[in-house]
């Protein structure tokens, strides 16, 4: 869900700037800072925002850069006569000198350097507005798209390796009966010293060994990952959905471990659980 947008378009001697940025989060978080001049369109900038982006930590920005020319507070030519004719009435009624400089005085006089114009949103001002506003969405859009296409390369390669890790551990399997069977048999004959029923003893053992079985883990997993896989496939909208599946293929790397009793298939294990939690993280960058 992260991206970055910048738009600017040119109104007369006006550059409005547009510019969005957002972060991962569960539900749409979105803050706003918006040029007086345009506030009073920001419900319908917050809905353009929302029907574009669904979630996300959004921040939004809208701001004017004029021309260093107009930026200039305008002098009230017509004030600074009136003062100045009424400063010099004074003086020559009175006897009061002059001011030495007329201009630092002038200047001082009140509302002087006022800027008193009252600015009105126009249609045709809001409208270039409006469209500065799309564009940075857009570029935001393209920005996702982009990041989701590196995901979903990711993605892939890690499903792949917990795939090929899975298929890694079917070697060690039959060792791994072997083992627990030489084991169990060397403490009932070397530790406890007693004679057994071999039938008994083989049928305890299938009991046992069937308890430790994967294969059912292995299966859930295999389709897990290919569930996660067609889920990628279905569009936008689906990273609550790859996070449930990311859970459910972790139940079953975990079973997994705790039914290994085998120190090579744990390490497997460890590399796939490494691989998953990459993928994990990964997913919360996912609309």
């Amino acid at each position: 869900m992260t991206g970055y947008g910048k738009a600017i378009a040119t109104y007369g001697t006006k550059k409005i700037c547009a510019e969005i940025k957002s972060l991962n989060s569960k539900a749409m978080d979105l803050s706003t800072r918006i040029a007086p001049l345009y506030r009073e369109k920001e419900m319908e900038i917050r809905t353009l925002i929302s029907q574009s982006l669904e979630r996300g930590k959004v921040d939004f920005s809208l701001w004017i850069e004029e021309d260093s020319t107009t930026q200039a507070t305008p002098i009230n030519k017509g004030l600074v006569e009136s003062y100045y004719t009424q400063i010099k009435s004074i003086s020559e009624a009175t006897g009061i000198p002059e001011p030495e400089d007329w201009f630092t005085t002038l200047l001082r006089m009140p509302d002087v350097l006022t800027r008193t114009e009252i600015k009105e949103l126009s249609d045709e001002e809001w409208s270039v507005a409006r469209g500065a506003v799309t564009e940075a969405i857009e570029k935001l859009l393209d920005f996702r798209r982009q990041e989701g296409a590196a995901l979903e390369k990711k993605f892939n390669e890690k499903l792949d390796n917990i795939t090929s890790l899975l298929a890694s551990i079917a070697p060690y399997e039959q060792e791994r009966t072997e083992k627990i069977r030489d084991r169990i048999l060397e403490s009932l004959q070397k530790n406890l010293g007693i004679e057994y029923d071999n039938n008994r003893f083989e049928q305890e053992l299938i009991f046992y060994i069937e308890k430790l079985d994967i294969n059912e883990e292995k299966q859930r997993l295999t389709n897990h990952l290919k569930y996660f896989r067609e889920t990628m496939q279905e569009g936008h909208g689906q990273g609550k959905k790859l996070g449930f599946i990311a859970q459910e293929m972790g139940r079953e790397i975990n079973t997994t471990g705790s039914k290994s009793n085998h120190a090579e298939m744990q390490n497997i294990v460890v590399k796939m659980k490494d691989e998953l939690e990459q993928i994990k993280e990964q997913v919360l960058n996912v609309m």
